[in-house]
């Protein structure tokens, strides 16, 4: 009988199945890719080892991307190793084509990615062939603990039951391909027909999601805002005073100005009147109360822990995806965080109560040492029993929601017990009672020069905590928080304030929000059903929304201010050109959702490949066909007009798709000059200095980036100010020239580690005082901005008083493109800046490491 190979998704995994098999299959054998017994090989991948490219002879290098390339269509998809994966790959396609392993079991994450990455390698494994002619099965584990991989290992999935999810995680792939490589090729080909390259990035997925961000830009920079005046009147009851609102109760919602509301005055006159008319009088009052109920949120899913955990801490979608997938992957507390789903399996009972029963009797840490008491509580009153709301099998897709494991937490980091904690809390409070309220509503009627005027006061007292116990809240006295009217009473009123205020626009999104939108393909969300009814037409998965996130941020087309996601020039740049060319398909998040829709469909058996694929093909060649086929000069969209007037003749400059140009002469300068979009204030700032950096994120014809300084420079030839790079090099040539360079307006940042002397910025650079000017007696010498990574006045300050920075985790290499973390350190026997990488973990004893001459050589 042959052996097994199991295909894990990482190493840490593979070594979980080692250890949760060997008490039932025997001890396993560690070898330097894999381990081995009688009945299996168990290796692993890390991550992506494959990735699918075009054939030969449709790929197009980026110097030659150009119209007369596109579209780019192929019959079918090649494979390609991933570099850094290639050893990898070589060791895990040798386990596989052992002639004594008679079957494959595919144990990468249970989802549609961990379904891609196994495909592939086995894709690639079986070569021109097609197929190694080995039986396939599934491992699906729903959480880490050694029972859950045993009893996973006893309900091995068939091949052909994996069929519907196979095909969607290559057709995710590929049509992300297809649109991703047309699109982007044909958008960067447009903005590069008058020269340079400028690289215009768009997908699938993250070109809907930042239109949802562009377009509350757009509504926020188009608000004006309008007065409006509120009044609150303060009334004396014999208990005490209460305070009510004015509200007009004859109002009805304009749907054509959603401004307007029951409880706001347009003029400060009526409001004046009102509140003249009002002071000192009596008011009747009338008051009803009502018993209401709230139950506990539902269960986790990762985009709402995402949101939640954006909202409490600040955690950004990606740190706690990284954070979820530890205590998943790592300590083994939580079940499979990259899910969909907010609901458990009905056969699940037994588990939860064994996992409160955990909870209950550990001794959690710190903040956490409550929790047991209302987990012994759980049990103890009954409240876990099978509920639609809790356990639910239609609600369940691969993934069921995400809670605490049967493993009691042990060393997580203050980062992990925050996200652990609220995991754990949603969990027990799911199960507990509604709260009860008693809500009040008083009404104030104030009867003055002729007219009745309305004043509202509320009161919500928590009369029963429920599952808000869990959270710390306790029941309030029913007097908490209104004081109590009799029957029958005269009230007076004894003041009425006046408060004038301004409407505002939307709020910019947050990450959290950005993920409800996403999540809702474009509208904000906030019930928990209506969001579940919309959740398979959502902007990409769960797993990727945070990537999504951050690859926009990455490409410059976003950018974090505090909790803010704002969009740049660049991002409008797009979204006008994409809406000028009349490509709607890619801004539109409601049909981009609805592509997810159809993968879903496919995952289940209701839609064939062949046929989303082609519809997919189609699209592609579209955009191109739009962009090839613009013949206008311009593209038409929402432009602005600069404040600052025109260096030439003093005329208005306006912006139109490709310049800032002078309404009254000839003057205008590029809006992408070097592959980046200028933002409309650095524009501002060059007209009125003639000069504004050093800015990043330029591209040469080729596609490398760098750094420069822009300057307006006047060209005799043609009578006009023209624009220039400036690298500092003509700068440094003027100080040695002429005057000292005056450092007087600075504060230093530091001691240089050469001289002693002071440190300032200077240009594209931060250098020491006695490295410029005509005397130069040093030549120390940094940076601003380093293989596209800033060096802040705080790092840069760091590295002159202790020797090193922060370990910073931007900069790109200019060789692989990609990107990677160091210190920045002074070397005194280099007598110079550079890098230092954190310290790889040590090997065991007695291994000898690999490439020891090419790492000494590299020391």
């Amino acid at each position: 009988m042959g052996k097994a190979i199991i295909i894990a998704e990482k190493p840490s995994v593979a070594q979980d199945i080692v250890r949760a098999l060997t008490p039932v299959a025997g001890k396993f054998e560690k070898h330097a890719e894999h381990f081995e017994n009688d009945r299996y090989v168990v290796t692993s991948a890390v991550g992506h080892l494959v990735e699918i490219k075009a054939p030969e002879a449709y790929d197009v290098k980026r110097g030659k991307w150009s119209f007369a390339h596109l579209p780019v269509v192929p019959p079918h998809f090649d494979l390609a190793p991933i570099d850094k994966a290639k050893s990898r790959l070589n060791a895990v396609v040798k386990l596989c084509k052992r002639k004594d392993v008679d079957e494959l079991i595919n144990a990468c994450d249970a989802g549609r990615e961990g379904e891609l990455i196994f495909r592939l390698i086995e894709q690639y494994a079986a070569g021109a062939k097609g197929t190694l002619g080995k039986p396939v099965k599934r491992l699906w584990l729903q959480s880490m603990t050694p029972q859950a991989i045993r009893d996973g290992f006893a309900q091995l999935r068939s091949d052909e039951q994996m069929r519907g999810l196979a095909d969607a995680a290559r057709s995710r792939s590929e049509a992300d391909w297809l649109v991703g490589i047309n699109g982007t090729r044909a958008m960067t080909a447009f903005n590069s027909r008058d020269g340079g390259f400028f690289l215009t990035t768009v997908g699938r997925v993250q070109t809907p999601t930042l239109s949802i961000v562009v377009e509350r830009e757009e509504k926020i920079r188009k608000h004006v805002a309008r007065d409006y005046w509120e009044l609150r009147a303060s009334f004396a009851a014999q208990a005490g005073e209460y305070e009510g609102k004015w509200f007009d109760p004859a109002w009805k919602k304009d749907a054509n100005d959603p401004e307007k509301r029951a409880d706001r005055l347009w003029t400060a006159a009526d409001a004046q009147a009102i509140a003249q008319a009002c002071r000192t009088q009596p008011a009747h009052v009338t008051e009803e109360a009502k018993p209401s109920t709230q139950a506990s949120p539902l269960l986790y899913d990762l985009t709402t822990l995402q949101r939640e955990a954006n909202s409490r801490f600040g955690f950004s979608a990606k740190t706690t995806l990284s954070i979820a997938q530890a205590l998943y992957e790592k300590h083994k507390v939580l079940t499979y965080p990259r899910t969909d789903s907010r609901a458990l399996p009905e056969d699940y009972l037994g588990t939860v109560k064994q996992t409160i029963g955990m909870l209950a009797d550990e001794d959690l840490p710190g903040p956490m040492r409550e929790i047991a008491l209302h987990a012994r509580k759980a049990l103890n009153e009954g409240y876990v029993k099978p509920s639609k709301r809790v356990f639910d099998n239609a609600k369940v897709s691969d993934h069921f929601a995400i809670i605490p494991t049967l493993q009691a937490p042990k060393s997580l980091s203050e980062l992990e017990l925050k996200l652990y904690d609220m995991v754990v809390k949603r969990f027990l409070a799911v199960f507990y009672p509604s709260a009860e309220f008693l809500v009040t509503t008083r009404i104030s009627k104030v009867a003055a020069a002729g007219a009745t005027h309305h004043f509202q006061t509320n009161g919500k007292v928590l009369v029963n905590p429920g599952w808000l116990a869990v959270y710390g809240k306790e029941a309030q006295d029913e007097d908490a928080n209104l004081v109590p009217v009799a029957a029958g009473e005269v009230v007076r009123t004894e003041a009425v304030d006046v408060k004038a205020l301004q409407t505002k626009p939307p709020a910019r999104y947050t990450e959290a929000t950005l993920l409800s939108a996403m999540e809702g393909a474009g509208k904000l969300i906030d019930d928990d059903e209506l969001r579940e009814a919309m959740r398979e037409k959502g902007l990409g998965t769960p797993a990727t929304r945070a990537q999504t996130i951050e690859g926009l941020i990455a490409e410059k087309y976003m950018l974090r201010e505090g909790r803010e996601l704002v969009p740049t020039a660049k991002a409008f740049q797009l979204m006008t050109l994409l809406r000028g060319l009349g490509v709607e398909d890619l801004t539109k998040p409601e049909l981009t959702g609805a592509w997810e829709h159809r993968l879903a469909e496919m995952e289940h058996g209701k839609l064939a490949r062949e046929t989303f694929m082609a519809d997919i093909a189609r699209m592609a060649e579209r955009i191109v066909k739009k962009a090839k086929e613009y013949d206008r000069d311009t593209i038409p969209g929402d432009y602005a007009t600069l404040a600052t007037p025109c260096p030439h003749c003093g005329g208005v400059v306006k912006e139109n798709y490709r310049r800032f140009a002078c309404t009254a002469c000839e003057f205008s300068i590029p809006k992408i000059p070097g592959g980046r979009a200028f933002e409309v204030a650095e524009a501002e700032a060059l007209l009125r200095d003639k000069k504004v950096g050093p800015l990043e994120g330029f591209r040469s014809k080729a596609g490398w980036p760098f750094t420069a300084e822009l300057k307006l420079v006047m060209d005799e030839a043609i009578d006009n100010w023209k624009l220039e790079f400036d690298f500092g090099d003509d700068a440094k040539q003027a100080e040695a020239d002429g005057e000292p360079v005056d450092f007087s307006g600075q504060a230093s940042l530091g001691p240089c580690p050469k001289c002693r002397g002071h440190v300032y910025e200077h240009g594209t650079n931060y250098v020491c005082e006695h490295a410029v000017g005509p005397k130069q007696t040093c030549d120390f010498k940094t940076g601003k901005i380093i293989l596209q990574q800033p060096i802040s006045h705080d790092e840069l300050g760091k590295l002159l008083t202790t020797g090193k920075t922060s370990l910073l985790d931007g900069f790109v290499s200019n060789r692989t493109k990609r990107k990677f973390k160091a210190f920045m350190a002074w070397d005194p026997k280099e007598g110079k800046v550079s890098f230092e990488f954190e310290p790889r973990a040590a090997r065991p004893a007695g291994k000898t490491p690999a490439k020891k001459v090419a790492a000494k050589k590299a020391a």
